[in-house]
């Protein structure tokens, strides 16, 4: 029976201390309490006289407590042989339970700070941007957040990824040195588990973004915290939910996990997309570049009470600063440059074009327009197309497909790879004609048997089956050599070329390639614009659907007569007389100059401006 009551006390006991620093120190605290009273009983007992003559027993319960504490207390006691060995015993005990409360102390201060830099705590933050996820994205979308809040008093970022917490705010202020007024909060676990999803706080959050990660399987991973996001039961106003999926294939099963109300964006489509309307128009990535970067021009609704009962063709000309490129109608409805009689009724918002929304300003008097340096001139008509695809991967069929879709009849596309590919290349089309040439990307004397002053297009395509980096250096090996073929051969294509990192894009602009299709970072800056405005997908999904308004880089010579002087209000009546909105040109002598490459949006209406032959202008037009 004791021995049972012991093992008990000892079980008990041993429960005690699991409970970790508190306990320890309660114990040591008892441990003291029990080790002062039982020195004071004894002097009270042994010691009448001490006792007396140092304040009777609270004397005696401060002296031991002192002398528990503090060693070096007892170097002045005086009183007789019990007294003093009893002072002894109580000041050698302190030694050892302060010594061990120290240390008990001290360990449990580092483990809570390990804790705290493991970022497990739980966050207690509100209106704050969730990125869950963790790529080479994420500096982008950092970087954009930080420029979008710039404007703001306080804002906040936080992150949520299966990572080391010290190593990934190490990573952000190495690449990301100054925030702002943004403040960026990292949380060390899976987005994959709802526990630890709870450590970013998403009740009180304004907006979720899920970043896809890198291999094959990053869509399964967004599609699961998709349906985690969706099947969570929120305790306040649900933040909007925008993601990302690589492959189209994986689409409609991430839409289905994600709901109603959230937005997934197809990786793949976009940047075929983006690859096939820059390599018919040159300049066209860095036009979309700036429109979905917060840095520059940016798309804003305005609501402009003027212009009520005006039509969305003379709204083109009434601000000072900013451009109309659309209306987003009462009702929801997002138009994107519509029929120039369209009337914009009471609740409608203007889609302007701006640096801020700050700066949009309705003009006090409307802008000259210099007619007479309108062109008169017909637009040439298009003629038939001959494209050189150079490398294959899975979305070059989906190019093909939809070059068809754009281009006149009788146009021609050829694949130029090491391997014939399996499949794309006998899918019915109808105005184009697909063939196929053996070639090696890296050796010159093989792009030199290809013919390439016949092409008026090089479109050049990244290896998936490779490691990006190394891709990039084929890639980088290959633009070098089709640049030095073709000062030879006297200028005679364009080339537009497909790039797995931004940093490598930087590095490739000394092959003066007319565009850089970096997916990653395009995909980056979508997202984080929906971020911050959800509305704004309708107008990036008409932008990037064929079937309507599209950016356009057209010749200015079909807008104004090449040398005249003129301004911007006069490009943009010109394009209005065409049913086209102009946001901006491209002077062909600052085409090789970054980092806009001679692109101009949104300028000046009133500043002076000739245009020459060579120059374009940015419109958004049906064709």
């Amino acid at each position: 029976m004791r021995k049972r009551l012991r093992e008990r006390l000892r079980y008990w006991f041993d429960g005690t201390m699991d409970r970790g620093t508190s306990a320890l120190i309660g114990w040591l605290g008892l441990a003291s309490l029990v080790l002062i009273t039982v020195v004071s009983c004894t002097v009270a007992v042994l010691a009448h006289k001490d006792t007396e003559e140092n304040g009777g027993w609270p004397g005696v319960i401060w002296m031991s407590l002192l002398r528990t504490l503090d060693p070096g207390t007892m170097g002045g006691d005086t009183g007789r042989p019990v007294f003093l060995l009893l002072m002894l015993t109580v000041t050698v005990g302190g030694i050892f339970i302060v010594s061990a409360l120290i240390g008990v102390i001290t360990t449990g201060l580092e483990s809570r700070i390990q804790e705290l830099r493991k970022g497990k705590s739980r966050l207690i933050e509100h209106g704050h941007t969730v990125v869950l996820g963790w790529s080479e994205q994420i500096f982008t979308v950092i970087a954009e957040l930080v420029e979008a809040n710039q404007s703001e008093r306080r804002s906040c970022v936080v992150i949520l990824a299966d990572r080391d917490k010290v190593d990934m705010d190490d990573e952000i202020r190495r690449r990301i040195p100054d925030t702002g007024k943004t403040r960026v909060i990292c949380r060390s676990g899976s987005p994959l588990q709802r526990g630890d999803l709870e450590l970013v706080s998403p009740d009180t959050a304004k907006a979720i973004m899920v970043l896809p990660p890198v291999g094959e399987d990053g869509d399964i991973d967004v599609i699961k915290q998709l349906l985690l996001l969706n099947s969570r039961v929120w305790s306040g106003t649900r933040p909007h939910v925008v993601a990302a999926v690589q492959s189209s294939e994986n689409l409609a099963a991430a839409r289905l996990a994600a709901g109603e109300s959230a937005l997934v964006v197809d990786v793949d489509d976009i940047a075929v997309r983006l690859i096939v309307q820059s390599h018919r128009q040159s300049g066209l990535s860095t036009v979309f570049n700036e429109l979905l970067s917060f840095m520059g021009n940016e798309i804003y609704p305005w609501a402009e009470p003027s212009q009520v009962g005006s039509t969305y063709g003379e709204s083109l000309n009434a601000f000072e600063l900013g451009v109309p490129i659309g209306l987003h109608r009462a009702d929801g409805e997002v138009l994107v440059n519509p029929p120039m009689d369209t009337v914009i009724g009471n609740g409608d918002q203007l889609l302007m074009l701006a640096e801020d929304d700050l700066l949009i300003k309705a003009a006090s008097e409307r802008p000259t327009i210099v007619r007479s340096a309108i062109a008169t001139a017909g637009v040439a008509s298009p003629m038939p197309d001959r494209t050189l695809m150079i490398g294959w991967n899975p979305r070059a069929s989906k190019i093909v497909s939809l070059l068809d879709r754009l281009v006149k009849p009788g146009s021609v596309v050829d694949v130029a790879a090491p391997h014939r590919p399996e499949e794309g290349l006998s899918g019915e089309l109808a105005n184009l004609t697909v063939g196929y040439k053996h070639c090696e990307p890296v050796r010159r004397p093989s792009l030199e048997s290809l013919d390439l002053d016949t092409y008026r297009h090089i479109v050049v395509l990244t290896d998936d089956e490779i490691d990006a980096g190394r891709a990039d250096d084929r890639t980088l090996v290959t633009l070098l050599h089709l640049r030095d073929i073709e000062i030879q051969l006297g200028d005679p294509y364009s080339i537009v070329t497909e790039m797995n990192d931004d940093a490598n894009r930087e590095v490739a602009q000394v092959t003066k390639a007319d565009d850089f299709i970096v997916s990653t970072k395009v995909i980056s800056l979508l997202l984080t614009q929906l971020t911050e405005n959800r509305h704004l997908y309708a107008v990036f999904a008409d932008l990037f659907d064929p079937e309507g308004s599209e950016i356009y880089l057209k010749p200015a010579p079909s807008y104004l007569t090449p040398g005249a002087k003129a301004n911007f209000a006069t490009v943009i009546e010109a394009a209005r007389q065409r049913g086209e909105s102009a946001i901006g040109y491209r002077l062909a002598r600052q085409s090789d100059e970054p980092p806009l490459y001679g692109v101009h949006l949104n300028p000046s209406k009133t500043a002076p401006l000739v245009l020459q032959e060579g120059d374009t202008v940015v419109v958004l037009a049906e064709d």
